[in-house]
């Protein structure tokens, strides 16, 4: 639980209608229904249409996904935050089959091999989001790590004001904050009459995070950051200034803060309503819910259950190869674990990161970051780290965040900032957008794709930490197992109905018995379901990809060749990935 991918997870709650969900043809056996009055720059008309319509729907996926959205033909597009109500839902699936119907008509053998990929991973997304479209209460927009409310502060603070329009839309896009948690109450209410409201435990959690946002109003970050960055502005005078931050502290204390005091409310009257402290599949549906979220998450074509047998097989396989290191050198694993770092300088490894996966990864463009940490009220909710993702047509740009309270001295902070930044999640961003993927590719969510592409660069990135060999390695197979327990656990709990108990019987098969810690890992896990599988499954689809091209491309294989490859086409599920990986591999000479 390492990154989150805030602008497009809050597109998919913030706009139910426009992240909707199954499996579609690919370019090898083509089965769609063609129109021949349809012509191949109609595809890209439509698709760019769809595009300005879903990303100008929500000012926040607006902003970060557009610097200049006049650019892309987008001018006076509403401020807001989204819409959660019964009617806006009807609604969005009806788009949805309306776009799905569209799409159909296109006769896919007249695009071109870069249109008939974008078909690819549109048509698969739309018909995995169509799978989903009588199961919207069991959407849960409130989670303690990845929910709105932990979530949104975040990027409210990191709103860039690029001019003085851009300062305005935000004081008036912060005025929505109540009504828009008046529509998440709403729904929370229509999840508890249905028999769908979340466990005690979970409710909890989230009212002592809006106690903890909310206890210093007089010294709120969103007010000080506001303050701080309005002082950095050279198209600002000293009058206009003073007057945006008085009105900013205003709206700050009567709309932001205020919507989460009466979230924090409304749940507490709301507690007692859930009928469910375990797994989704002990929801009438949940099992069929659960599906669909690991199938959105993971980008797996695979069932739940095959799913689960490649992770114990390559649990066994990891711990096999770390109990053979060990054995032949037993100093190893000692080594392993009194490793401590110097206190590490968050920029200065990223810029050590970025030099030393050249040997492994083609180099990215020249861009720029900053590092950040997060308010100390947000400190026990928020991840180690995350990166926000840069704007498409600006991403010369980029922000991670750090938070404060992580041990800065261990090597678990040091792959961490590989996650975030270089080869991780900044890198893999900036070099999709360099592959000049279309613009409706930046609002599709493939989290499989991008954690486990994350995840699987943080294991490499043992070795950029100048340890002997064997001890990245033996670091790298732990951590690789460690993440297999949470994905198992995660499957366990909401495809197998585990108990509390059943849980604390798994894990003590690996010898980890203390049932403080395991709570907390089973009610996580409980509040967040297929969360660890997007980390732990993409990581071993990338491993799977990779060596089916060593196995491919022999003595021509090379790493930079395959990381180029799948970084040029981009997020997708890994069944298309892995159609179009020859089409994009270029063994060096």
């Amino acid at each position: 639980m390492r990154y989150f991918y805030l602008k497009r997870y809050l597109y998919s709650l913030l706009l139910p209608l426009s992240l909707l969900s199954g499996c579609s043809p690919f370019h090898s056996t083509p089965n769609h229904t063609a129109n021949s009055s349809v012509s191949p720059k109609d595809f890209d008309a439509f698709t760019n249409d769809f595009f300005r319509s879903e990303v100008s729907s929500n000012t926040i996926n607006l902003h970060f996904t557009l610097k200049n959205p006049e650019t892309f033909g987008i001018t006076d597009p509403p401020i807001s935050l989204g819409n959660l109500s019964n009617e806006a839902i009807s609604t969005a699936h009806a788009q949805l089959e309306n776009t799905w119907e569209v799409l159909k008509k296109f006769d896919y053998d007249k695009l071109d091999p870069k249109q008939q990929l974008t078909y690819d991973i549109f048509s698969t997304y739309l018909d995995t989001e169509r799978s989903a479209c009588n199961l919207t209460l069991y959407d849960e927009p409130l989670k303690p790590s990845t929910g709105i409310q932990s979530q949104l502060p975040v990027l409210y603070e990191e709103y860039k004001f690029y001019d003085k329009d851009d300062i305005q839309d935000y004081l008036q896009l912060i005025t929505l904050t109540d009504d828009y948690f008046s529509q998440i109450i709403d729904f929370e209410r229509r999840k508890a009459e249905a028999g769908l409201f979340m466990s005690d435990f979970a409710c909890d959690t989230i009212i002592s995070q809006c106690e903890d946002f909310i206890a210093n109003p007089e010294d709120h970050y969103l007010i000080t950051t506001f303050c701080n960055k309005l002082d950095t502005l050279p198209f600002l005078t000293d009058s206009e200034r003073e007057t945006l931050k008085a009105q900013n502290e205003d709206l700050v204390n009567n709309h932001v803060l205020a919507a989460y005091k009466s979230l924090a409310t409304a749940l507490s009257q709301l507690m007692g309503n859930g009928q469910n402290d375990q797994g989704l599949c002990y929801f009438a549906k949940g099992r069929d819910y659960y599906e669909y979220l690991v199938r959105r998450n993971t980008g797996c074509a695979e069932s739940v259950e095959e799913i689960a047998s490649l992770i114990e097989t390559n649990r066994l396989s990891d711990l096999a190869t770390c109990d053979s290191l060990t054995k032949n050198d037993p100093s190893v694993w000692e080594t392993c674990q009194t490793i401590t770092l110097a206190d590490i300088d968050p920029e200065a490894t990223l810029h050590l990161l970025k030099s030393e996966m050249l040997s492994q990864f083609p180099p990215p463009p020249d861009t720029n970051f900053t590092v950040s940490y997060i308010d100390a009220c947000m400190e026990k909710y928020m991840a180690p780290a995350f990166y926000i993702t840069a704007p498409i047509d600006s991403y010369e740009d980029n922000a991670i965040f750090i938070n404060a309270a992580t041990d800065t001295t261990t090597m678990q902070y040091f792959t961490t900032l590989a996650h975030e930044g270089f080869p991780g999640h900044l890198y893999q961003t900036v070099m999709s957008y360099e592959a000049g993927l279309p613009p409706l590719r930046s609002i599709l969510d493939f989290p499989g794709y991008v954690e486990g592409w994350a995840t699987y660069v943080e294991m490499i990135s043992y070795q950029y930490a100048g340890l002997e060999e064997r001890a990245a390695q033996l670091l790298a197979l732990n951590q690789s197992a460690l993440l297999s327990l949470y994905a198992s656990t995660d499957i366990g709990i909401h495809h197998l109905g585990w108990s509390f108990d059943d849980t604390l019987s798994f894990w003590s098969d690996y010898g980890i018995t203390n049932s403080s810690i395991l709570r907390h890992v089973y009610e996580l896990i409980v509040e967040e379901p297929s969360h660890y599988l997007k980390y732990y499954v993409g990581y071993l689809k990338f491993l799977e990809l990779k060596n089916a091209a060593k196995e491919t491309y022999g003595s021509r294989y090379s790493d930079t060749a395959f990381h180029q490859a799948v970084l040029s086409i981009g997020p997708a599920p890994f069944e298309i990935l892995e159609s179009y990986l020859n089409d994009y591999y270029l063994p060096e000479d």
